[in-house]
């Protein structure tokens, strides 16, 4: 079976590398065992992701992603193959890179990861200790995996 990745930009002030990123995540999901899975990224503006965190988790504040499991609920499971949404803010994206240090790059792989690991099960919130920090741990992991291949690329 293809897999599809849907990516779209519904934003304009941010330039994203959609190869790049298609990249990235065929690599995650081969890493994380659900290489035959489908799954959509949308990249949007403060106001849009302010928006659906109001709608959907009824918090008043822009945040920098936000992920929309199909695997949950009363119908989580009519079609495995697909996992759900991931959405992130490209504003919320490059201020978070700034204060962290690093590259707007390497912030846009680390909330896929991180928008990933929830649509796969993974929590951090409203959940113990131990489910945190293994959430943290991978996170860290995958992060170092992907940029490990970087760095042999250069």
């Amino acid at each position: 079976m293809l897999m599809q990745i849907q990516i779209e930009n519904k934003q304009t002030k941010i330039k994203i590398e959609r190869r790049k990123i298609r990249s990235t995540v065929l690599k995650l999901l081969k890493i994380m065992d659900c290489a035959n899975m489908e799954l959509s990224i949308s990249f949007v503006d403060d106001n849009a992701i302010k928006q659906l965190n109001a709608d959907y988790l009824q918090r008043d504040n822009t945040t920098n992603v936000l992920s929309f499991s199909l695997h949950e609920g009363e119908y989580g499971n009519i079609n495995p193959d697909i996992l759900g949404d991931i959405v992130i803010s490209a504003e919320t994206a490059q201020r978070d890179a700034a204060i962290g240090d690093l590259s707007l790059s390497e912030e846009i792989d680390f909330l896929i990861i991180h928008g990933l690991l929830h649509l796969l099960g993974f929590n951090h919130e409203n959940t113990t200790k131990a489910q945190t920090t293994k959430m943290q741990i991978k996170e860290k992991e995958l992060f170092g995996i992907l940029n490990c291949d970087k760095s042999n690329m250069d």
